[in-house]
């Protein structure tokens, strides 16, 4: 396996062998988790793509 270097996402699978991605810090902590899990693994890279697009999108407090 490859090193790993932080920060990254780590794409992985859950119990029922759906896709999902978690975003770690430079310090290795989990600080993100996609909100939904995904059937095919190209659809779960997408929303990793989606969420880094979306880096210099404005937040509104509401």
């Amino acid at each position: 396996m490859a090193d790993i270097s932080y920060p990254c996402y780590k794409v992985k699978k859950d119990t029922r062998g759906h896709w999902y991605w978690v975003y770690y810090a430079k310090n290795r902590e989990e600080i993100s988790k996609s909100s939904e899990s995904y059937v095919a693994k190209a659809d779960c890279l997408h929303g990793i793509k989606l969420n880094k697009a979306s880096g210099n999108d404005p937040v509104f407090e509401v």
